[in-house]
């Protein structure tokens, strides 16, 4: 039987059993996310640039290259920040309609979960192997963060900005916030993503996360090198295992990253397969 107390997690990350309610949102006929009502009410008061028809509400046909799209979802942005359906973060995220598909068009990430787009980021599993076991470096983030503010998190993690690889991502976050050199960074190994649809309260998110496993080699002790989290800490891999299990300590997207690490680890059971199922529920 599957761990109800790892189950958990992958539920609360997939909480939506169908985007009922809400509205289908198109760019140049490939669907890319769903909208509220409310939004496409919004939308409505830009007739130039959003049309809508039974299927829903679509980026006007007449803007045809991603730069088009991508300057009418702009100047739309402001007046939605206003109306409060969403935040400016101010850094540009590519909008596909699957993780490896063409960019149809780019949009601020505090837009993302407003219309439901997809959004990528890489997770690294910082590891360290002792004769004792398995080690894990893990993160307390910062306790200002908007979002899971002093929660545990991988040693590093961070949304795929626009033009970015999951690999040049990688580099990039692994020394902005952990103070990793590239090279080493660069040695990370993908192995595999999980994805999830998450209702919150700035829509959905509609997540596909990159992960990679590195190997720390002693001596080497990650630092904070921006405002993510407050210091690293080195766990042995059943104290975060524990963690996982009996408390909500870990940011709610990190437990899926940890519970396909134990798995491959062979630290938890999955008799019938659903947990490891359970962990690529989001988009293609």
């Amino acid at each position: 039987m599957t761990d109800p107390a790892l189950a958990r997690h992958v539920a609360a990350c997939n909480n939506v059993a169908s985007p009922a309610g809400l509205i289908t949102f198109r760019i140049g006929g490939a669907q890319v996310g769903w909208v509220s009502p409310e939004l496409a009410q919004a939308l409505t008061f830009r007739p130039r640039d959003f049309h809508f028809d039974r299927d829903g509400v679509a980026l006007a046909t007449r803007l045809r290259s991603p730069g088009m799209r991508s300057e009418a979802l702009a100047q739309a942005l402001p007046a939605l920040a206003a109306g409060k359906f969403l935040r400016i973060r101010g850094e540009a995220f590519d909008v596909r309609e699957t993780s490896a598909g063409p960019v149809l068009a780019t949009i601020d990430r505090g837009a993302l979960p407003a219309f439901g787009i997809m959004s990528q980021g890489v997770h690294v599993n910082g590891i360290v192997r002792r004769a004792d076991g398995l080690h894990l470096w893990v993160g307390i983030r910062a306790r200002d963060k908007a979002v899971a503010p002093g929660q545990l998190d991988n040693i590093v993690a961070g949304g795929i900005s626009t033009g970015l690889s999951p690999e040049e991502t990688l580099i990039k976050e692994a020394e902005e916030e952990a103070c990793l050199p590239a090279a080493l960074a660069a040695a990370a190994r993908p192995v595999g993503r999980v994805s999830y649809v998450m209702a919150n309260g700035e829509g959905l998110r509609r997540d596909v996360l990159h992960c990679y496993d590195l190997d720390i080699p002693e001596g080497v002790t990650p630092r904070p090198g921006d405002d993510e989290v407050e210091r690293f800490e080195l766990w042995p891999a059943a104290r975060v295992l524990e963690a996982v299990r009996t408390s909500d300590s870990v940011k709610f997207n990190v437990n899926l990253v940890l519970i396909d690490l134990f798995l491959r680890e062979g630290l938890v059971a999955d008799p019938d397969g659903s947990l490891r199922a359970g962990l690529d529920q989001g988009p293609d």
